[in-house]
């Protein structure tokens, strides 16, 4: 069993692209695809397939180099960050994509001062 599942799924991204893996499994759950779809809307990921209780992430390269450079968890089991509309800025001047859970769903940074809320800051990718 897992603690965090999150991280988890991160850690296991991070390690299928530095392997050049074109598929990752994980267990899923209602969060977990919630933050595949945001990857995929971003560009870090080519598609992602829920099949019985796996789901499955196809990882994208682009000239042959993945799409995912890093991956920072900002907000732990043990010390929950949470970010105002105010404090949230770009990640990697623009580059990179900082992912919220917020009280309208999970959704990156941009969105979150688009509809001017708030939320715990999970985690950054670039």
């Amino acid at each position: 069993m897992v603690n965090d599942p999150i991280s988890d799924l991160l850690i296991r991204l991070q390690n299928a692209s530095r392997a050049g893996k074109t598929h990752v499994g994980i267990p899923h759950s209602r969060m977990k695809i919630s933050i595949a779809k945001i990857l995929k809307r971003e560009g870090y990921l080519a598609g992602a397939d829920k099949k019985n209780n796996t789901l499955t992430l196809s990882l994208l390269y682009k000239n042959g180099r993945s799409a995912i450079s890093g991956v920072k968890r900002i907000s732990k089991l043990s010390r929950r960050i949470y970010l105002g509309v105010r404090d949230l800025r770009p990640v990697k001047r623009g580059y990179g994509t900082l992912v919220l859970s917020t009280p309208e769903g999970v959704m990156t940074g941009k969105e979150a001062r688009q509809k001017r809320t708030g939320g715990e800051a999970l985690f950054e990718i670039w």
